[in-house]
């Protein structure tokens, strides 16, 4: 069977990986949608806040002020996405880091894809800032697409074969 959906042996942790970074965020989120009111914000040090805030957009709150068509761009992406990392992950399990890369990917991308099906955005509610600059809100989720892309960024640079010459 595995080898008929083209899954290779330890594709499996990458996939729990992917899970956990689900559990998470929607844990975080379920926690942070029980304490906060919508813009309330609860200040933890000088630097870091937590805040409950809607993205109707993507990163950076990119088209959020959009009418509502790119809710359906924003799902159907992320379902593609998902679909794409799931094949990555199939014929790639044997690359360690960059499988790594993408179950963090993979997760955070289905963590905010069931925000956006659930109540048509996605919850942000950590907030830093330094000297009167706001990085924009984000979440666990949104982490751990960071960190995703921060390991193939390094997987990249670590197979490129050196150029004698």
């Amino acid at each position: 069977m595995r080898q008929a959906l083209g899954l290779q042996l330890g594709t499996g942790r990458y996939f729990v990986l992917a899970i956990v970074v689900v559990v998470l965020d929607q844990w975080s989120k379920s926690w942070i949608l029980a304490g906060l009111a919508p813009g309330e914000v609860q200040t933890l040090t000088p630097f870091f806040d937590l805040v409950l805030a809607f993205n109707r957009g993507a990163a950076f709150s990119f088209l959020a002020d959009e009418p509502g068509w790119q809710h359906v761009l924003f799902v159907a992406l992320a379902l593609l996405a998902s679909v794409v990392i799931v094949w990555l992950i199939a014929r790639h399990a044997q690359e360690q880091l960059f499988c790594a890369g993408l179950g963090l990917i993979l997760g955070g991308a289905i963590g905010n894809l069931i925000d956006r099906l659930q109540i048509g955005a996605v919850v942000d509610f950590l907030s830093f800032h330094a000297g009167g600059w706001y990085w924009p809100a984000f979440n666990a989720a949104d982490s751990a697409i960071t960190l995703g892309a921060t390991l193939l960024i390094l997987d990249s640079l670590r197979n490129r074969p050196v150029n004698k010459g």
